[in-house]
Protein backbone atom coordinates (compact mmCIF):
# COMPACT_ATOMS: atom_id res chain seq x y z
CA UNK A 1 0.00 0.00 0.00
CA UNK A 2 1.31 3.64 -1.37
CA UNK A 3 2.13 6.10 1.37
CA UNK A 4 0.07 9.48 1.04
CA UNK A 5 2.31 12.06 1.12
CA UNK A 6 1.50 15.99 2.23
CA UNK A 7 3.19 18.73 0.88
CA UNK A 8 2.32 21.85 1.79
CA UNK A 9 2.32 25.47 -0.35
CA UNK A 10 1.25 28.94 -0.52
CA UNK A 11 -1.03 28.63 -3.22
CA UNK A 12 -2.12 25.30 -5.82
CA UNK A 13 -3.32 25.79 -9.15
CA UNK A 14 -5.33 23.04 -11.07
CA UNK A 15 -4.88 23.24 -14.81
CA UNK A 16 -1.60 24.04 -16.50
CA UNK A 17 -2.96 25.71 -19.63
CA UNK A 18 -2.36 29.34 -20.28
CA UNK A 19 -4.83 30.69 -17.40
CA UNK A 20 -3.03 28.16 -15.04
CA UNK A 21 0.33 29.45 -16.56
CA UNK A 22 0.02 32.86 -15.61
CA UNK A 23 -1.55 32.20 -12.08
CA UNK A 24 1.21 30.32 -11.34
CA UNK A 25 3.63 33.61 -12.87
CA UNK A 26 1.78 35.99 -10.18
CA UNK A 27 1.49 34.20 -7.64
CA UNK A 28 5.72 32.90 -7.75
CA UNK A 29 6.46 36.51 -8.68
CA UNK A 30 4.64 37.87 -5.63
CA UNK A 31 7.15 35.10 -3.70
CA UNK A 32 4.38 32.54 -3.23
CA UNK A 33 5.48 29.10 -3.12
CA UNK A 34 2.75 27.16 -6.11
CA UNK A 35 2.12 24.11 -7.32
CA UNK A 36 0.92 23.72 -10.09
CA UNK A 37 -0.95 20.10 -11.26
CA UNK A 38 -1.77 19.05 -14.49
CA UNK A 39 -3.28 15.73 -16.28
CA UNK A 40 -2.75 15.99 -19.90
CA UNK A 41 0.00 18.57 -21.61
CA UNK A 42 1.29 21.42 -20.36
CA UNK A 43 0.67 24.78 -21.94
CA UNK A 44 -2.94 23.21 -22.05
CA UNK A 45 -6.09 22.98 -24.74
CA UNK A 46 -4.66 26.22 -26.55
CA UNK A 47 -1.23 24.93 -27.36
CA UNK A 48 -2.44 22.04 -28.82
CA UNK A 49 -5.59 21.70 -30.08
CA UNK A 50 -6.94 25.30 -30.25
CA UNK A 51 -5.53 28.51 -30.94
CA UNK A 52 -2.39 27.32 -32.09
CA UNK A 53 -2.89 24.58 -34.46
CA UNK A 54 -6.12 26.01 -35.54
CA UNK A 55 -4.08 29.55 -36.54
CA UNK A 56 -1.38 27.60 -38.12
CA UNK A 57 -3.70 25.89 -40.31
CA UNK A 58 -5.51 29.24 -41.44
CA UNK A 59 -2.63 31.47 -41.87
CA UNK A 60 -1.37 29.83 -45.15
CA UNK A 61 -5.08 30.22 -45.69
CA UNK A 62 -5.51 34.19 -45.67
CA UNK A 63 -2.05 34.38 -46.96
CA UNK A 64 -3.32 32.71 -50.06
CA UNK A 65 -6.35 34.35 -50.35
CA UNK A 66 -4.64 37.94 -49.72
CA UNK A 67 -2.32 37.22 -52.65
CA UNK A 68 -5.36 36.43 -54.80
CA UNK A 69 -6.46 40.36 -54.86
CA UNK A 70 -3.34 41.27 -56.03
CA UNK A 71 -2.44 41.89 -59.93
CA UNK A 72 0.80 40.47 -60.13
CA UNK A 73 0.67 38.10 -57.50
CA UNK A 74 -2.73 36.07 -58.35
CA UNK A 75 -1.35 34.38 -60.96
CA UNK A 76 1.01 32.98 -59.05
CA UNK A 77 -0.47 31.65 -56.46
CA UNK A 78 -3.55 30.13 -58.89
CA UNK A 79 -2.36 26.45 -57.87
CA UNK A 80 -3.33 24.20 -54.50
CA UNK A 81 -1.96 24.79 -51.39
CA UNK A 82 0.42 22.02 -50.26
CA UNK A 83 -1.88 20.52 -47.45
CA UNK A 84 1.06 18.26 -46.21
CA UNK A 85 3.59 21.01 -45.79
CA UNK A 86 0.75 23.18 -44.05
CA UNK A 87 0.42 20.03 -41.80
CA UNK A 88 3.91 19.45 -40.99
CA UNK A 89 4.16 23.22 -39.71
CA UNK A 90 1.52 22.74 -37.76
CA UNK A 91 2.93 20.05 -35.92
CA UNK A 92 5.49 22.28 -35.37
CA UNK A 93 3.50 24.91 -33.72
CA UNK A 94 2.40 22.15 -31.05
CA UNK A 95 5.48 20.79 -30.63
CA UNK A 96 4.47 17.97 -31.70
CA UNK A 97 2.31 17.86 -29.18
CA UNK A 98 4.82 17.47 -26.84
CA UNK A 99 5.88 20.01 -23.73
CA UNK A 100 9.03 19.81 -22.52
CA UNK A 101 9.47 23.42 -23.33
CA UNK A 102 6.14 24.53 -21.46
CA UNK A 103 7.49 22.30 -18.48
CA UNK A 104 10.93 24.19 -18.48
CA UNK A 105 9.11 27.24 -18.78
CA UNK A 106 7.41 26.28 -14.95
CA UNK A 107 10.69 25.18 -13.72
CA UNK A 108 12.43 28.40 -14.72
CA UNK A 109 9.50 30.93 -12.29
CA UNK A 110 10.32 28.43 -9.45
CA UNK A 111 6.83 26.51 -9.89
CA UNK A 112 6.45 22.63 -9.05
CA UNK A 113 5.05 20.32 -11.55
CA UNK A 114 2.67 17.44 -10.34
CA UNK A 115 0.98 15.47 -13.18
CA UNK A 116 -2.14 13.16 -12.49
CA UNK A 117 -5.47 13.66 -12.12
CA UNK A 118 -5.74 16.05 -9.68
CA UNK A 119 -9.18 16.70 -7.12
CA UNK A 120 -10.27 18.16 -4.22
CA UNK A 121 -10.32 16.42 -1.23
CA UNK A 122 -11.64 19.46 1.34
CA UNK A 123 -10.51 23.14 1.83
CA UNK A 124 -7.59 23.93 0.86
CA UNK A 125 -6.86 20.67 0.07
CA UNK A 126 -5.57 18.47 -3.37
CA UNK A 127 -4.97 15.46 -4.15
CA UNK A 128 -2.98 13.54 -6.59
CA UNK A 129 -1.78 10.59 -7.25
CA UNK A 130 0.23 9.76 -3.77
CA UNK A 131 0.61 13.72 -2.68
CA UNK A 132 -1.83 15.50 -0.74
CA UNK A 133 -1.21 19.19 -1.41
CA UNK A 134 -2.48 21.59 1.03
CA UNK A 135 -2.58 25.52 -0.10
CA UNK A 136 -2.43 28.57 3.09
CA UNK A 137 -4.12 31.08 0.67
CA UNK A 138 -5.55 29.76 -2.75
CA UNK A 139 -6.81 26.89 -4.33
CA UNK A 140 -6.97 27.91 -8.25
CA UNK A 141 -8.87 26.13 -10.71
CA UNK A 142 -7.74 26.44 -14.20
CA UNK A 143 -9.24 23.56 -15.98
CA UNK A 144 -10.88 24.82 -18.83
CA UNK A 145 -13.26 23.60 -20.92
CA UNK A 146 -14.29 20.08 -22.79
CA UNK A 147 -16.61 20.19 -26.17
CA UNK A 148 -19.48 18.78 -25.71
CA UNK A 149 -21.94 16.62 -28.47
CA UNK A 150 -25.03 16.26 -28.80
CA UNK A 151 -27.33 13.39 -27.97
CA UNK A 152 -27.62 11.55 -31.24
CA UNK A 153 -28.10 7.68 -30.57
CA UNK A 154 -24.91 5.88 -31.95
CA UNK A 155 -22.84 8.69 -32.25
CA UNK A 156 -19.58 7.68 -30.31
CA UNK A 157 -19.65 4.56 -32.87
CA UNK A 158 -19.22 7.06 -35.77
CA UNK A 159 -16.36 8.44 -34.23
CA UNK A 160 -16.99 12.53 -34.77
CA UNK A 161 -14.45 15.01 -34.49
CA UNK A 162 -14.02 17.54 -32.04
CA UNK A 163 -12.02 20.86 -31.79
CA UNK A 164 -9.33 18.87 -30.67
CA UNK A 165 -10.00 16.17 -33.68
CA UNK A 166 -9.95 18.53 -36.35
CA UNK A 167 -7.26 20.71 -35.21
CA UNK A 168 -4.96 17.42 -34.91
CA UNK A 169 -6.07 15.61 -37.65
CA UNK A 170 -2.80 14.30 -40.00
CA UNK A 171 -4.93 13.66 -43.49
CA UNK A 172 -7.46 15.98 -45.15
CA UNK A 173 -10.78 14.52 -45.56
CA UNK A 174 -12.15 14.52 -49.09
CA UNK A 175 -15.84 15.28 -47.53
CA UNK A 176 -16.27 17.20 -44.18
CA UNK A 177 -19.75 18.00 -42.61
CA UNK A 178 -19.53 20.63 -39.90
CA UNK A 179 -22.32 21.14 -37.28
CA UNK A 180 -22.01 24.58 -35.83
CA UNK A 181 -21.83 27.82 -36.40
CA UNK A 182 -19.88 29.42 -34.35
CA UNK A 183 -16.08 30.42 -34.33
CA UNK A 184 -14.92 26.92 -34.52
CA UNK A 185 -17.02 26.17 -37.20
CA UNK A 186 -16.45 28.83 -38.98
CA UNK A 187 -12.73 29.04 -39.03
CA UNK A 188 -12.29 24.59 -39.32
CA UNK A 189 -14.54 25.46 -42.60
CA UNK A 190 -12.59 27.73 -43.99
CA UNK A 191 -9.48 26.08 -43.22
CA UNK A 192 -9.95 22.26 -44.48
CA UNK A 193 -12.09 23.69 -47.14
CA UNK A 194 -8.76 25.20 -48.36
CA UNK A 195 -7.12 22.47 -47.87
CA UNK A 196 -8.94 20.72 -50.19
CA UNK A 197 -12.18 19.07 -48.51
CA UNK A 198 -15.73 19.47 -49.98
CA UNK A 199 -17.13 21.28 -46.73
CA UNK A 200 -20.65 21.37 -45.50
CA UNK A 201 -21.38 23.49 -43.01
CA UNK A 202 -24.92 22.81 -41.30
CA UNK A 203 -26.01 26.02 -38.64
CA UNK A 204 -29.01 25.04 -36.70
CA UNK A 205 -29.71 28.94 -36.52
CA UNK A 206 -30.44 31.77 -38.86
CA UNK A 207 -26.61 32.60 -39.24
CA UNK A 208 -23.18 32.35 -38.36
CA UNK A 209 -21.21 33.75 -35.75
CA UNK A 210 -24.27 35.40 -33.80
CA UNK A 211 -22.05 36.82 -30.75
CA UNK A 212 -21.23 39.38 -33.03
CA UNK A 213 -23.16 42.10 -35.23
CA UNK A 214 -25.24 40.55 -37.38
CA UNK A 215 -23.22 41.62 -40.90
CA UNK A 216 -20.24 39.81 -39.24
CA UNK A 217 -21.87 35.83 -39.99
CA UNK A 218 -23.54 37.79 -42.95
CA UNK A 219 -20.30 38.65 -45.03
CA UNK A 220 -18.16 35.16 -43.90
CA UNK A 221 -20.77 32.95 -45.04
CA UNK A 222 -21.23 35.39 -48.72
CA UNK A 223 -16.97 34.20 -48.68
CA UNK A 224 -17.25 30.54 -47.25
CA UNK A 225 -20.11 29.85 -50.18
CA UNK A 226 -17.70 31.54 -53.15
CA UNK A 227 -15.21 29.72 -51.87
CA UNK A 228 -17.00 26.31 -52.67
CA UNK A 229 -18.57 25.38 -49.32
CA UNK A 230 -22.11 24.45 -48.77
CA UNK A 231 -23.59 26.80 -46.31
CA UNK A 232 -26.99 25.62 -44.90
CA UNK A 233 -28.36 27.55 -42.16
CA UNK A 234 -31.24 26.43 -40.51
CA UNK A 235 -30.52 23.01 -40.73
CA UNK A 236 -30.09 20.56 -37.96
CA UNK A 237 -28.72 17.06 -37.31
CA UNK A 238 -31.60 13.92 -37.01
CA UNK A 239 -29.38 11.04 -37.03
CA UNK A 240 -25.62 10.63 -38.02
CA UNK A 241 -24.15 7.11 -38.68
CA UNK A 242 -21.14 5.21 -40.94
CA UNK A 243 -21.34 2.90 -42.68
CA UNK A 244 -18.34 0.97 -44.40
CA UNK A 245 -16.29 4.48 -43.73
CA UNK A 246 -18.81 6.84 -45.07
CA UNK A 247 -20.13 9.17 -42.56
CA UNK A 248 -24.04 9.41 -43.31
CA UNK A 249 -26.22 12.44 -41.96
CA UNK A 250 -29.40 12.95 -42.48
CA UNK A 251 -30.84 16.44 -41.86
CA UNK A 252 -34.17 17.76 -39.98
CA UNK A 253 -35.31 18.42 -43.53
CA UNK A 254 -34.73 14.85 -44.53
CA UNK A 255 -31.61 15.70 -46.73
CA UNK A 256 -29.26 12.91 -46.64
CA UNK A 257 -25.48 14.45 -46.53
CA UNK A 258 -22.22 11.34 -47.04
CA UNK A 259 -18.90 12.50 -45.91
CA UNK A 260 -15.97 11.00 -44.80
CA UNK A 261 -16.15 12.74 -41.06
CA UNK A 262 -17.88 15.16 -39.08
CA UNK A 263 -17.12 17.67 -37.10
CA UNK A 264 -19.40 19.33 -34.08
CA UNK A 265 -18.29 22.22 -33.02
CA UNK A 266 -22.00 22.89 -30.82
CA UNK A 267 -20.71 24.13 -27.58
CA UNK A 268 -17.88 23.61 -24.86
CA UNK A 269 -19.21 22.63 -20.77
CA UNK A 270 -16.60 23.36 -17.85
CA UNK A 271 -13.92 20.22 -16.94
CA UNK A 272 -15.08 20.33 -13.07
CA UNK A 273 -17.33 16.99 -13.38
CA UNK A 274 -14.37 15.64 -11.38
CA UNK A 275 -12.42 17.39 -9.42
CA UNK A 276 -14.03 17.13 -6.27
CA UNK A 277 -16.53 20.26 -5.94
CA UNK A 278 -18.74 18.44 -3.82
CA UNK A 279 -16.25 18.04 -0.85
CA UNK A 280 -16.23 21.89 -1.19
CA UNK A 281 -20.04 21.75 -1.27
CA UNK A 282 -20.06 22.81 -5.11
CA UNK A 283 -22.05 21.00 -7.70
CA UNK A 284 -19.73 18.85 -9.97
CA UNK A 285 -19.66 19.51 -13.75
CA UNK A 286 -21.17 23.21 -13.10
CA UNK A 287 -19.45 26.65 -14.55
CA UNK A 288 -18.07 28.09 -11.25
CA UNK A 289 -19.60 31.96 -10.56
CA UNK A 290 -17.40 34.28 -9.25
CA UNK A 291 -16.18 38.05 -8.48
CA UNK A 292 -14.48 40.59 -10.07
CA UNK A 293 -11.31 39.26 -8.54
CA UNK A 294 -12.03 35.70 -9.85
CA UNK A 295 -12.67 34.24 -6.26
CA UNK A 296 -15.69 31.83 -6.25
CA UNK A 297 -19.00 33.17 -5.00
CA UNK A 298 -18.90 32.63 -1.04
CA UNK A 299 -15.56 31.38 -0.74
CA UNK A 300 -12.40 32.84 1.25
CA UNK A 301 -9.82 30.54 -0.72
CA UNK A 302 -11.06 29.02 -3.82
CA UNK A 303 -10.70 30.86 -7.34
CA UNK A 304 -11.88 30.11 -10.55
CA UNK A 305 -10.31 31.20 -13.52
CA UNK A 306 -10.55 31.44 -17.06
CA UNK A 307 -13.35 29.45 -19.15
CA UNK A 308 -14.46 27.45 -15.88
CA UNK A 309 -16.16 30.69 -14.40
CA UNK A 310 -18.17 31.24 -18.28
CA UNK A 311 -17.90 34.74 -17.96
CA UNK A 312 -15.21 35.02 -21.68
CA UNK A 313 -14.28 31.42 -23.23
CA UNK A 314 -11.00 33.27 -24.90
CA UNK A 315 -7.61 32.41 -24.35
CA UNK A 316 -6.56 35.96 -23.79
CA UNK A 317 -9.42 36.95 -21.80
CA UNK A 318 -8.66 33.61 -19.00
CA UNK A 319 -4.77 34.73 -19.20
CA UNK A 320 -6.09 38.30 -17.98
CA UNK A 321 -8.25 36.90 -15.35
CA UNK A 322 -5.30 34.94 -14.49
CA UNK A 323 -3.34 38.34 -13.83
CA UNK A 324 -6.19 39.95 -11.97
CA UNK A 325 -6.21 36.29 -10.06
CA UNK A 326 -2.27 36.30 -9.10
CA UNK A 327 -2.92 39.63 -7.93
CA UNK A 328 -5.22 39.14 -5.68
CA UNK A 329 -4.19 36.11 -3.98
CA UNK A 330 -1.07 37.89 -3.92
CA UNK A 331 -2.77 41.04 -2.08
CA UNK A 332 -4.53 38.92 0.06
CA UNK A 333 -1.79 36.65 1.30
CA UNK A 334 -0.28 40.14 2.39
CA UNK A 335 -2.70 40.49 4.68
CA UNK A 336 -4.30 43.42 2.23
CA UNK A 337 -8.02 43.36 3.21
CA UNK A 338 -8.73 46.74 0.70
CA UNK A 339 -8.19 45.82 -2.58
CA UNK A 340 -8.24 47.62 -5.49
CA UNK A 341 -11.24 46.23 -7.04
CA UNK A 342 -13.63 48.47 -8.31
CA UNK A 343 -13.97 49.33 -11.97
CA UNK A 344 -10.68 48.88 -13.79
CA UNK A 345 -8.85 48.44 -10.73
CA UNK A 346 -5.86 45.94 -10.31
CA UNK A 347 -7.97 43.40 -8.56
CA UNK A 348 -10.77 43.45 -10.59
CA UNK A 349 -11.49 41.80 -14.07
CA UNK A 350 -13.76 44.92 -15.62
CA UNK A 351 -12.81 44.28 -19.02
CA UNK A 352 -15.11 40.67 -19.05
CA UNK A 353 -18.20 42.83 -18.95
CA UNK A 354 -17.27 46.09 -20.67
CA UNK A 355 -14.71 45.30 -23.32
CA UNK A 356 -13.68 41.33 -24.60
CA UNK A 357 -11.89 41.62 -27.83
CA UNK A 358 -12.30 39.17 -29.83
CA UNK A 359 -10.80 37.80 -34.33
CA UNK A 360 -12.56 35.19 -35.95
CA UNK A 361 -9.64 34.29 -38.19
CA UNK A 362 -11.89 33.30 -41.21
CA UNK A 363 -11.47 35.25 -44.89
CA UNK A 364 -13.07 37.60 -44.17
CA UNK A 365 -11.61 38.37 -40.97
CA UNK A 366 -14.52 39.36 -38.36
CA UNK A 367 -13.45 41.32 -35.24
CA UNK A 368 -15.07 42.90 -32.31
CA UNK A 369 -14.82 44.44 -28.83
CA UNK A 370 -17.50 45.58 -26.35
CA UNK A 371 -20.81 45.45 -27.16
CA UNK A 372 -22.59 44.88 -30.40
CA UNK A 373 -26.22 47.43 -31.21
CA UNK A 374 -28.29 44.57 -29.56
CA UNK A 375 -26.03 43.83 -26.33
CA UNK A 376 -26.15 48.08 -25.48
CA UNK A 377 -29.81 48.41 -26.14
CA UNK A 378 -30.56 45.28 -23.84
CA UNK A 379 -28.09 47.27 -21.02
CA UNK A 380 -30.20 50.46 -21.15
CA UNK A 381 -27.60 52.41 -22.94
CA UNK A 382 -28.99 54.83 -25.21
CA UNK A 383 -26.99 54.26 -28.26
CA UNK A 384 -26.64 54.60 -31.61
CA UNK A 385 -24.97 52.46 -34.37
CA UNK A 386 -22.88 54.08 -37.14
CA UNK A 387 -21.40 51.78 -39.88
CA UNK A 388 -18.89 52.69 -43.14
CA UNK A 389 -18.18 50.33 -45.96
CA UNK A 390 -14.21 49.10 -45.55
CA UNK A 391 -13.67 49.37 -48.82
CA UNK A 392 -14.15 53.60 -49.01
CA UNK A 393 -10.85 54.02 -47.24
CA UNK A 394 -7.92 54.15 -49.73
CA UNK A 395 -5.83 51.60 -47.54
CA UNK A 396 -8.34 48.70 -48.02
CA UNK A 397 -8.18 49.30 -51.87
CA UNK A 398 -4.14 48.62 -51.75
CA UNK A 399 -5.09 45.32 -49.93
CA UNK A 400 -6.62 43.79 -52.34
CA UNK A 401 -8.93 43.97 -55.54
CA UNK A 402 -12.37 43.85 -54.88
CA UNK A 403 -11.97 44.61 -51.13
CA UNK A 404 -15.16 43.52 -49.31
CA UNK A 405 -15.76 44.76 -45.02
CA UNK A 406 -17.85 46.95 -43.13
CA UNK A 407 -17.14 48.45 -39.51
CA UNK A 408 -19.38 49.61 -36.84
CA UNK A 409 -19.02 51.93 -34.11
CA UNK A 410 -21.59 51.51 -30.93
CA UNK A 411 -22.01 55.23 -29.81
CA UNK A 412 -22.98 55.91 -26.53
CA UNK A 413 -25.30 59.26 -26.74
CA UNK A 414 -25.19 60.07 -23.08
CA UNK A 415 -21.63 59.80 -22.79
CA UNK A 416 -20.07 59.95 -26.32
CA UNK A 417 -17.76 57.32 -26.00
CA UNK A 418 -17.55 53.60 -27.69
CA UNK A 419 -19.53 50.76 -26.23
CA UNK A 420 -18.47 48.51 -29.15
CA UNK A 421 -16.86 47.98 -32.18
CA UNK A 422 -16.72 45.72 -34.68
CA UNK A 423 -14.81 45.18 -38.45
CA UNK A 424 -15.51 42.22 -40.70
CA UNK A 425 -12.71 42.27 -44.12
CA UNK A 426 -9.43 40.98 -45.06
CA UNK A 427 -6.85 41.80 -42.41
CA UNK A 428 -8.85 43.75 -39.59
CA UNK A 429 -7.58 41.80 -36.93
CA UNK A 430 -4.93 44.15 -36.33
CA UNK A 431 -7.39 46.73 -36.23
CA UNK A 432 -9.19 45.46 -32.75
CA UNK A 433 -6.72 46.46 -30.50
CA UNK A 434 -7.07 50.33 -31.10
CA UNK A 435 -10.85 49.64 -30.69
CA UNK A 436 -10.07 48.09 -27.30
CA UNK A 437 -8.03 51.17 -25.93
CA UNK A 438 -10.76 52.88 -27.02
CA UNK A 439 -13.51 51.09 -25.15
CA UNK A 440 -11.49 50.42 -22.45
CA UNK A 441 -10.21 53.77 -21.78
CA UNK A 442 -14.02 55.22 -22.36
CA UNK A 443 -12.32 58.22 -24.87
CA UNK A 444 -14.62 60.51 -25.48
CA UNK A 445 -15.44 61.04 -29.54
CA UNK A 446 -13.99 64.87 -29.25
CA UNK A 447 -10.81 63.19 -28.05
CA UNK A 448 -10.34 60.38 -30.98
CA UNK A 449 -10.72 63.24 -33.28
CA UNK A 450 -7.21 64.06 -32.70
CA UNK A 451 -5.85 60.30 -33.26
CA UNK A 452 -5.18 60.80 -36.62
CA UNK A 453 -4.69 57.41 -39.01
CA UNK A 454 -1.64 57.19 -40.80
CA UNK A 455 -2.27 57.45 -44.62
CA UNK A 456 -2.84 55.09 -47.15
CA UNK A 457 -4.02 52.53 -44.07
CA UNK A 458 -7.16 50.83 -43.22
CA UNK A 459 -7.16 52.46 -39.67
CA UNK A 460 -8.41 55.24 -42.10
CA UNK A 461 -12.08 53.82 -41.02
CA UNK A 462 -11.63 55.47 -37.30
CA UNK A 463 -12.00 58.50 -39.32
CA UNK A 464 -14.76 58.16 -41.90
CA UNK A 465 -16.60 56.21 -38.54
CA UNK A 466 -16.11 59.69 -36.90
CA UNK A 467 -17.49 61.83 -40.31
CA UNK A 468 -20.30 58.98 -40.26
CA UNK A 469 -21.14 59.64 -36.37
CA UNK A 470 -20.54 63.88 -37.26
CA UNK A 471 -22.90 64.19 -40.12
CA UNK A 472 -25.46 61.48 -39.23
Amino acid sequence: MTETETIAYDVVVLGAGPVGENVADRTRAAGLTTAVVESELVGGECSYWACMPSKALLRPVIAQADARRLPGLRQAVQGPLDADAILAHRNYFTSDWKDDGQVGWLDGIGADLYRGHGRLTGPRTVSVGDKVLTARHAVAVCTGTRAVLPDLPGLAEVGPWTSREATSAQSVPGRLVVVGGGVVATEMATAWQALGSRVTLLVRGKGLLNRMEPFAGELVAEALTAAGADVRTGTSVESVTRRDGTVVVVTDTGDRIEADEILFATGRAPRTDDIGLDTVGLEPGSWLPVDDSLRVTGSEWLYAVGDVNHRALLTHQGKYQARIAGAAIAARASGKTDLDAGPWGAHAATADHAAVPQVVFTDPEAAAVGLSLAEAEQAGHRVRAVDVDLSSVAGAGLYGEGYKGRARMVVDLDDEILRGVTFVGPGVGELIHSATVAVVGQVPLARLWHAVPSYPTISEVWLRLLEAFRDS
